[in-house]
């Protein structure tokens, strides 16, 4: 078993999380998200071709008439599905044309206006769901564990939705309804980290007065730390994989769950544990 000297650096650490909870916070009230067609309305234009082109080549003809860029998916044999954040008779016409001077043989098939209303409906579900998630985790492991292990639990979750919603914030990446997925996985994929260690720190709980909390914090995370390591690398490469090959469909997706695993290990290790030692240093 490793013996490395982790609570050593936990003032540094909770500063270093500080600062960017902070900085993530300042810019989504002054730069805010790049919202897709999910939260804030557009046209959803479904197209029938002669021979069906390749998405990144209908992404190109319509690049220059789309300001924020569009969703393209493939529907059924000779289909494609374009949907567009501009909600206006005169962008669709645009990309009509555009598409029609490309490929004549394209036929409109059908198109839809989606109004900023179902977009709001979706922000709200988001932001209820995610509250029941965390309300929900806090009551479970203050009965299973103590109060304040269910207060060091929620904290990091809290601190890696922010740090997700800031980088994307920073990257004005556009987010869709996949995106609240991407937050829910990440909620729960920092908790299992965290509980396995606190886990763990429960069951050393009784050398509490001979070793102290530092040293009972230190001893639970080096004996987790293999089990930290090999599920961290056997999730990130797939996220990864996801990242390169994915494409703009899964773009929001695989990057909201990169950085949230990542946020979400380094809450789990360094957030949550030094909370718990500053904690219990100060009761004592």
């Amino acid at each position: 078993m490793t013996n490395i000297d982790f609570m050593k650096h936990r003032k540094f650490a909770l500063t270093l999380s500080l600062v960017l909870v902070i900085a993530s916070l300042v810019l989504l009230f002054t730069k805010g998200l790049n919202l897709g067609i999910d939260f804030t309305g557009g046209n959803v234009i479904q197209t029938e071709f002669e021979t069906r082109p390749d998405i990144a080549e209908v992404r190109n003809v319509i690049s220059s008439i789309v300001a924020k860029g569009a969703m393209i998916q493939n529907f059924g044999e000779k289909g494609i599905i374009i949907r567009t954040n501009e909600d206006t008779e005169e962008s669709r016409e645009n990309v009509v044309k555009a598409l029609t001077a490309k490929y004549p043989g394209m036929k409109v098939t059908g198109f839809e206006k989606v109004g900023p209303v179902v977009g709001g409906e979706l922000r709200r579900q988001a932001f209820i769901g995610v509250t029941i998630a965390l309300v929900a985790i806090l009551i479970y492991i203050t009965l299973r564990f103590q109060f304040r292990f269910a207060v060091v639990s929620v904290v990091p979750l809290v601190h890696d939705v922010i740090i997700a919603l800031g980088f994307f914030s920073i990257t004005q990446m556009e987010i869709g309804s996949s995106f609240i997925a991407a937050i829910l996985t990440i909620v729960g994929y920092s908790l299992n980290n965290t509980i396995i260690i606190l886990d763990r720190v429960r069951e050393n709980w009784g050398t509490l007065s001979r070793e102290g909390i530092v040293n009972l914090v230190n001893k639970s995370l080096n004996q987790t730390l293999a089990r930290t390591i090999n599920t961290t690398l056997t999730t990130l490469f797939p996220v990864i994989a996801l990242c390169v090959w994915g494409g703009p469909v899964l773009m929001a997706f695989s990057y909201a769950m990169l950085v949230g695993m990542i946020a979400g290990t380094w809450s789990s290790m360094m957030v949550a544990t030094g909370l718990l030692c500053e904690w219990q240093g100060r009761k004592k």
